[in-house]
Formats: structure tokens, sequence, C-alpha cells
């Protein structure tokens, strides 16, 4: 049902908000995505796994939905690691968050989704919103950042609709953690290889506290979990760029609670955009 969908959608920006602080404010040298991503695998993840391999509708769909998941996955943290290594998270994820434009595109021209003009409307509004926000950090080096930024948008909107397609196979919750948990084991073999090779460390050099550890461990695993269980009910487009509310929400804890007043009157304005947005998405649901 479509309620269970938005309160699914809203567990997931809950749990968005305190994943994404965390990486903000524990310092590039954390690496916080490494650890978060290791943290899920080692703990839900097993349970996941075992949910998917007893659960799941097993076809040869499932397992090329999977494959597909996985590498998309994997290019969009590769993507991001590199983003973050040249500009802040207030550039970088904006811009990554704007891919319900590409995630609508593709559900029409490969499955037939049918979004509606007032949708596109409202997910454009959200997605200027969003990039007013990281014009508000823009600097020099963000030049060297977009096309990472970009192409982890594109990935984004990839291994979403493969998701969606996924969940026809995938009836529990704990087979939808399982399925993350493939693309995510992935995704930490390959951070670990990059950070080997361009770094010569295995893993990184701080690490963080355990309680901040295990929130983000459960966070990056159970918020995604949630916006494919989300996908059931609703558009991929619909359920993401909903999930932008988190945005909205850590920037203004960011303003108010951790008073970084930068530019503050313009990231306001792009809250106040996006805000709008989701609106005017709700309302043409």
């Amino acid at each position: 049902m479509p309620e269970q969908a938005y309160l699914a959608i809203a567990g997931s920006v809950a749990m968005h908000v305190a994943w994404n602080l965390l990486v903000r404010h524990q310092g590039t040298q954390t690496r916080m995505l490494w650890w978060a991503l290791a943290a899920h695998c080692a703990t839900l993840g097993l349970w996941g796994l075992l949910a998917l391999a007893s659960e799941a509708r097993w076809s040869l769909e499932l397992v090329g939905f999977l494959l597909v998941s996985a590498s998309a996955n994997v290019l969009y943290f590769l993507t991001l690691n590199r983003a973050y290594e040249h500009a802040p998270v207030a550039l970088v994820y904006p811009i990554v968050r704007s891919s319900p434009l590409l995630i609508g595109l593709w559900g029409v021209l490969f499955f037939g989704e049918s979004l509606g003009v007032p949708a596109w409307g409202a997910m454009g509004v959200s997605v200027v919103g969003l990039l007013l926000l990281a014009a508000t950090a823009w600097r020099k080096d963000g030049f060297a950042a977009l096309p990472l930024a970009l192409t982890a948008a594109l990935a984004t909107s990839i291994y979403s609709l493969s998701d969606k397609a996924a969940t026809a196979y995938l009836p529990t919750f704990g087979s939808l953690v399982g399925f993350v948990t493939v693309g995510y084991t992935a995704s930490f073999v390959a951070l670990t290889l990059q950070m080997r090779i361009k770094h010569g460390i295995w893993r990184p050099q701080r690490a963080p506290r355990l309680p901040y550890l295990l929130i983000a461990g459960a966070s990056i695993g159970l918020a995604y979990a949630l916006v494919i269980h989300a996908m059931r009910d609703l558009p991929a487009a619909v359920v993401v760029t909903f999930t932008n509310a988190g945005i909205v929400i850590a920037g203004i804890l960011s303003i108010s609670l951790f008073r970084e007043r930068a530019h503050w009157r313009m990231r306001l304005a792009g809250i106040a955009v996006i805000c709008f947005g989701l609106a005017l998405l709700a309302i043409s649901r």
C-alpha cells in the first residue's frame, strides 16, 4: 500500500540524515564510506545474505538485476569517494542526488512508467534547489569533482531502476537487505583496492568511534533497503525524489545546530526550492 511506502521513505530519510551528518563531520581521513560499508557487511549484511539465499525467488532475471545493481553500486561508491577527495560533501552530494530526472527517463524508456507532467515539473523544481545548494559550496576544485559527481548520479539512476525491477523477486525485507549487501560487499572490496592503489594502505588511517561506526553501518544498509521497499508501490524516480527530504533536514540542522553560516541565505533558498518541489510532487500523487 502507498501508506507503507511513505512510512518506508520517512524511515529512510531519518537514517539518511544520520548517516550523512556522520560523513560530513568525521573528516576525509576517516573515510566514513569505507567504515560504514564494512560495518554493514559484518553485521546486518550477514543476516541479509542468509535471507536472500533462502527467501528470494531465484531466476536468471534476478541474477541479472543483481549483477547490474552491484556493478552500478561499485561505480557509484568509487566515483563518490573520489569526488569527496576533490570537493566538500556540500558540493558533491546535492549534484549526485539530482538523479531523479535520469531515473524517470530510464523508467519511461525501459519500464513503461508514466509519471505525468506535474510529477516531472515537481522533480525539476527539486533538482533546481539541489543545484542551488551545490552552488553555495562551489570552489575551483569543483571542476575536478563535477564529472565524478555526475557519474555517481548516472550510477544511481542505473541501480535504482535495476533494484525496482528486482523487487518482484524479493518478497521479504530481509531479502532486500541481502540484495543491497551484495552490491555493498562488492563496493567495499573496490574501495579497499582503490585505497591500496592510490594511498598504499589497506584501511583508513583513522577509525570512527564505535557508536558512530554502528550507526553508520545500520543506517547505510537499512536506509536503502527501505527505499527499495517503497519502490514496490511507487515509481523509482518519485521515491528517490522524496528521499531528498533528508538533504533538507541535514541542511537545516547544519545551519541551526552546527552553526555553519557560510552562504546561509542562498542555502536556505535552495532548501526552500527543494521543499516546494517536494510539495508539488506530493500533490501530484
